[in-house]
């Protein structure tokens, strides 16, 4: 029997309670200000076939990818009780090599006579993503400018990192071994490992009380309520097809102005999105897998979805894609990604939201400033290594509405700022500049937000690297409102380029200044 409103509705909360739980969990018990302060990691949870069941609010590009791929992951493995398996493969249920994945079965124990026996397969897997600041990349921050995927650090195909309960410690210290800060790196994995094991006994407590049986017709309820809602939504679309292209700065290699194009079809049975046109995989890390793409495209579907509509695979059923094997949205392997995860990404949300603002105006704001902005350093010195990632908000864009929050991160990422306190304890740097770039939002009747500027001293020296987009072509207004301001990026006063890799002393100050977002509707004239 299906289970009621209120009913379907407890049963989603519990489940999307024990994703926060596994991050808070993960969070406090994490040793790298990137998991721990800025809060690059997401949670979810997984039915036995690897469709998704609910996620927390965490990262966008992490979850969306995490939904596409799990079910390919999940069939290519043999799954046992007390296992986790370690990935972060791009091209084999991964996202970007930084990104390190933790899976860990479930399976439906039958309490009889005061002890637990298994059934023959998994009934969830609960699983959590946190980027590593240091995952084996010859530059500090593992996120080189690379031209294929070994630069750009240790590769992790899907394997077991503990067996049947046993770590396998073999292969954790060979993990570690590849890092600059071991110690860290041992307390982010135990982190992960300690996220999952809260969300196997809380999800396990669930299903014990429910019974398998019950727990799985849940599943499938949820999941038709979520279509239901997502088909509702789609609905509102008129029927079409909407063309829409934005470019890529450049890949850092050589090459720029870089198409993303995409066709967005409505017709009754759904919403289809074909990236046919788009550029052919480049030398650079802008490239990425399809999964990544596909994490921007559900992004941006459920922005148009009812606040109540659950993070589920159903909810997801009526939207579709396609993109060219070998072009920038689904490359072949060996090509570097480091950049995709987190500039491509954001590049196919302007597109589709391009797209989505023909058919639906009153509904899709301008674009938001476009990068994550991503800085990237440490030092190479044996003596003294360190490594250091984050990555930089900037202005939102403006829509039907209201204006654009300036200093947000938008989109694919949903990080925090490290904070100067820790930032300044933990590393040779010093902030000496941190605020808002005033003006830098595009005018309108609603303006944009603005950007950020970020300003660093460096104590000793360094080696940085930044991926940075919309430095060229400043992000777009809509429906008359202006272009916000292109991002800058300078050391010591002299222009960078958006992705470079450089040397620096100690006394070098490094500033971005991070793109504002496009504004909303023409200015009206005031008639003075």
């Amino acid at each position: 029997m299906p289970l009621d409103p209120i009913d379907l509705g407890l049963f989603a909360g519990r489940l999307s309670a024990l994703c926060d739980e596994m991050g808070a969990v993960l969070r406090t018990a994490a040793f790298s200000p990137n998991i721990r302060d800025r809060l690059d990691f997401s949670c979810a949870v997984f039915d036995g076939q690897g469709g998704l069941c609910a996620q927390a609010a965490h990262i966008p590009v992490h979850l969306g990818s995490m939904a596409y791929a799990m079910a390919d992951v999940v069939a290519a493995l043999d799954w046992a009780p007390g296992d986790m398996v370690v990935l972060n493969d791009p091209y084999l249920g991964g996202t970007h090599l930084p990104d390190v994945t933790l899976i860990a079965p479930l399976y439906a124990a039958a309490r009889a006579r005061g002890r637990s026996a298994q059934d023959g397969a998994p009934i969830a897997f609960l699983v959590n993503r946190a980027h590593h600041a240091d995952i084996g990349a010859s530059s500090p921050g593992s996120m080189p400018l690379a031209r294929t995927l070994a630069e750009e650090g240790l590769i992790l195909p899907p394997t077991h990192l503990i067996r049947g309960g046993v770590l396998q410690t073999e292969f954790l210290e060979g993990i570690l071994g590849a890092t600059r800060n071991p110690g860290d790196a041992r307390g982010d994995f135990f982190a992960q490992i300690g996220a999952n094991r809260a969300g196997l006994a809380r999800l396990g407590t669930l299903v014990d009380g429910m019974g398998a049986a019950a727990y799985r017709g849940a599943l499938d309820d949820l999941n038709d309520y979520g279509e239901r809602l997502a088909r509702a939504a789609l609905a509102e679309l008129p029927p079409g097809i909407y063309r829409y292209e934005d470019w890529m700065d450049d890949d850092g290699q050589g090459t720029s102005d870089i198409p993303i194009r995409v066709a967005m079809t409505v017709s009754a049975g759904g919403v289809h999105l074909d990236f046919s046109g788009t550029a052919p995989q480049v030398p650079g890390n802008i490239n990425c897998p399809l999964s990544v793409a596909a994490a921007a495209v559900l992004y941006c579907f459920r922005c148009l979805m009812p606040p109540q509509t659950p993070a589920c695979a159903g909810t997801f059923r009526p939207i579709t894609l396609t993109a060219p094997v070998g072009c920038l949205l689904n490359a072949r392997r060996p090509a570097a990604v480091a950049a995709g995860n987190v500039e491509t990404s954001t590049r196919v949300v302007d597109v589709v939201l391009g797209a989505l603002a023909q058919a639906v105006p009153e509904r899709i704001p301008a674009a938001s400033h476009g990068s994550m902005n991503n800085l990237a350093m440490g030092s190479t010195d044996p003596a003294a290594p360190w490594d250091y990632y984050e990555t930089i908000g900037g202005g939102m864009g403006a829509g039907p509405a209201g204006g654009g929050w300036s200093g947000v991160q938008t989109h694919m990422t949903n990080t925090l700022n490290t904070p100067i306190e820790v930032l300044e304890s933990r590393y040779p740097l010093r902030v000496t500049r941190y605020g808002l770039r005033r003006g830098s939002g595009g005018a309108g009747q609603r303006p944009g937000g603005d950007g950020l500027i970020r300003e660093i001293a460096f104590l000793a020296p360094a080696q940085v690297t930044l991926l940075t987009e919309r430095r060229r072509r400043a992000p777009w207004g809509s429906d008359g409102g202006a272009d916000g301001a292109a991002g800058v990026n300078r050391l010591n006063g002299r222009n960078l380029p958006g992705k470079v890799t450089l040397t620096v002393a100690a006394g070098d100050r490094l500033r971005l200044e991070t793109p504002g977002g496009g504004g909303w509707g023409a200015e009206q004239d005031s008639g003075e």
